[in-house]
C-alpha cells in the first residue's frame, strides 16, 4: 500500500479500501523500523498522527462537507514548520527543547485540509547546509546508498518521501533546498514564487530568499499538495494576495507550442558528464511533445553563488541574533554575567555552519564592509533577476540541471564548505529571483538519481507542474524506488 501515490491513496480512502488508521499505522510501522538506517526523522508523534486518522475516517465515513483530496493522508513536515505541541527543533540544539505554541501557516492548512502529520523531519541546522549533515541530530542517509548525502537542507523530508516513509513532505527552500536533495533522493521537488506560500511559523534562515514548499513523488501528487498550502495569510507581510489556481485541471494541457531556454553557462566543464547526458535525453523527450527548446544566454549566473552566499549570511546574521539565551533558545549552564551568558549560549546552542555563517555575514554587514560586500551583492542581484526576466518575456520556462552531479558521500565535503556551495550553482537563482522552481527525476548514474529542473515566470506554477506531469506521463524514473533492504545494510550501487 505504501508503493501507491498521494493521488492513488487518495482515490483508495474514499472508496474505504482501507482506513486512515490502517494506512497511518503501517506508515508508521515502516517509519519506527526505517529511521535507524535513514534518520529521516527527528520526531514521530504516533498518538497526533492516530488521532487526526481517526478523526479523518469518521469525516470520510460521513462525507462530511469538509472532506478534501488530502483527508486521511500521512504526510511529514520539515522541522522548521511550527507546529504545536511538538517540538520544532530546527536541527539545531539551540532550539532542541523548543515546543511550539502554534501552527505555521502550512501546518493549519493541511491539517484544516485532513491530512494526517505523522512527525517533524530531519534537516541541516536551521536549513544551512546542502547535504543534510549539519543537524544537531546526525545526518541523514540517501535511500538510494546510505554512505551519501541526501541533499540539502530538506534531506529528511526528501529521503523519507523516496523510501516510503511519508506520502509527501513539506519542505523550505532558500537556495535549492527543496530541489537539490529532490533530485539527489529521485523525488519531485517545487519551490514556489515567493509569496505563494505564507512564511508565518517558518523559522527564517533568509527572510527575502525562504520559501516553503512541497517534495512529493510525482508532479502530480506536488499539485494536489500545494492546492491547500497556497494562499494569502495577512500574517506574513509577504504573501501575496493572489487567486490560487486549479493545479489538477492544468496538468492535462498539451505541452506543444511552449519554449524553454537553455542555458549554454550550464553546459561547463564543472558538470558531470552523465548528467549532460541526462538533460539531453529528457530534451529530447519534451521535444517529441512538441515543447521548442532554444539556447539561451544568463550572462551573470557565474555570480549567483557569491551573491547568495553574501546576502543569505547578511540575513542569517540578522535572524539568529535573537537567540541569545534569554529571549530564545538555548541557555548554558552557571553563567557568570551577561556576557558570559550571551557568548556561552550561543557557542554551545549553534553547530559549526551555522556560526560559519552568522560570522560570515556580521562581516559584510558591518561598518566599512557594507557597501563593498552586501550593496555590491545587491546590485549584483538586480543584474541576475534581470537576465532571468529578460529571458522569460520571450520563453515559458527556463531548463537546466538540478545539480552538478548526482548524491556525494557523507563527509566528503564537510569540511570543505566552497565545493558544498557550488552544490547550488543551478538552485540558486530562483530564490534571488523569487521565480517558481521544479525539479523532477530525469535518469540515473550508477543507481543514483539526476534530477532536471525548470524555471517558469512568477506564479507559473501550474506551468511547471503541467511540464513535469507530461514529462513523468512519458517517463518511469519518477515510480523508480530505492533497495528495500535500507534497514539492515547500505544499499549497493546497481
Amino acid at each position: 500500500m505504501h508503493y501507491q501515490s498521494l493521488v492513488q491513496l487518495s482515490e483508495i480512502l474514499r472508496k474505504r479500501s482501507i482506513s486512515s488508521v490502517e494506512l497511518t499505522r503501517l506508515y508508521l510501522e515502516r517509519s519506527q523500523t526505517l529511521n535507524a538506517s535513514l534518520n529521516c526523522y527527528i520526531s514521530l508523534d504516533a498518538e497526533r498522527a492516530l488521532a487526526q486518522a481517526e478523526a479523518a475516517d469518521s469525516c470520510i465515513q460521513s462525507q462530511s462537507p469538509t472532506l478534501t483530496p488530502l483527508t486521511g493522508i500521512p504526510i511529514a513536515h520539515k522541522d522548521i514548520f511550527c507546529t504545536r505541541g511538538l517540538r520544532t527543533s530546527c536541527g539545531s540544539k539551540m532550539l532542541d527543547n523548543f515546543i511550539a505554541p502554534y501552527d505555521a501557516h502550512v501546518v493549519e492548512q493541511l491539517d484544516r485540509a485532513g491530512a494526517v502529520t505523522l512527525g517533524k523531519t530531519n534537516m541541516d541546522e536551521f536549513a544551512m547546509g546542502s547535504s543534510s549533515e549539519t543537524s544537531y541530530y546526525g545526518p541523514v542517509h540517501n535511500p538510494w546508498d546510505t554512505r551519501r548525502v541526501p541533499g540539502g537542507s530538506s534531506g529528511g523530508s526528501a529521503a523519507a518521501v523516496a523510501s516510503d516513509l511519508a506520502v509527501a513532505a513539506t519542505g523550505t527552500d532558500t537556495g535549492g533546498s527543496i530541489r537539490q536533495p529532490a533530485a539527489l533522493c529521485g523525488v519531485t521537488g517545487l519551490k514556489p514564487s515567493y509569496g505563494r506560500v505564507s512564511r508565518y511559523g517558518m523559522i527564517a534562515f533568509a527572510s527575502s530568499l525562504d520559501q516553503g514548499g512541497v517534495i512529493a513523488r510525482s508532479a502530480q501528487d506536488a499539485a494536489l499538495l500545494l492546492q491547500y498550502m497556497a494562499g494569502f495569510d495577512a500574517r506574513d507581510s509577504t504573501s501575496v494576495q493572489k487567486p490560487v489556481p486549479d493545479y489538477l485541471s492544468e496538468l492535462q494541457k498539451p505541452l506543444r507550442g511552449l519554449c524553454l531556454g537553455l542555458p549554454k553557462e550550464c553546459f561547463h566543464a564543472d558538470l558531470d558528464s552523465d548528467v549532460a547526458a541526462v538533460i539531453d535525453q529528457a530534451v529530447q523527450i519534451l521535444q517529441r511533445q512538441g515543447v521548442v527548446i532554444r539556447e539561451i544566454s544568463l550572462a551573470h549566473l557565474h555570480l549567483a553563488i557569491p551573491v547568495y552566499y553574501v546576502l543569505a549570511t547578511a540575513e542569517c546574521s540578522s535572524n539568529l541574533a535573537r537567540y541569545d539565551g534569554v529571549r530564545f533558545g538555548h541557555r548554558c549552564a552557571a553563567p557568570s554575567d551577561i556576557g558570559d551568558l550571551y557568548c556561552r549560549s550561543r557557542a554551545e546552542g549553534f553547530g559549526q555552519e551555522v556560526k560559519r555563517r552568522i560570522l560570515m555575514g556580521t562581516y559584510t554587514l558591518s561598518e566599512g564592509y557594507h557597501d563593498a560586500y552586501y550593496l555590491k551583492a545587491q546590485q549584483l542581484r538586480r543584474q541576475i533577476q534581470q537576465d532571468y526576466h529578460s529571458a522569460l518575456d520571450t520563453l515559458d520556462g527556463i531548463l537546466t540541471p538540478t545539480t552538478p552531479d548526482t548524491a556525494f558521500a557523507l563527509g566528503e565535503r564537510i569540511d570543505d564548505p566552497v565545493s558544498m556551495y557550488f552544490s547550488d550553482l543551478f538552485t540558486v537563482p530562483a530564490n534571488l529571483t523569487g521565480l517558481p522552481a521544479l525539479s523532477v527525476p530525469a535518469g540515473f548514474k550508477e543507481g543514483l538519481p539526476i534530477g532536471m529542473q525548470i524555471i517558469a515566470d512568477h506564479f507559473a506554477e501550474g506551468l511547471l507542474l503541467r511540464l513535469g506531469h507530461q514529462f513523468q506521463c512519458q517517463t518511469s524514473w519518477h515510480s523508480m524506488k530505492p533497495p528495500v533492504d535500507i534497514a539492515s545494510a547500505p544499499a549497493q550501487q546497481t
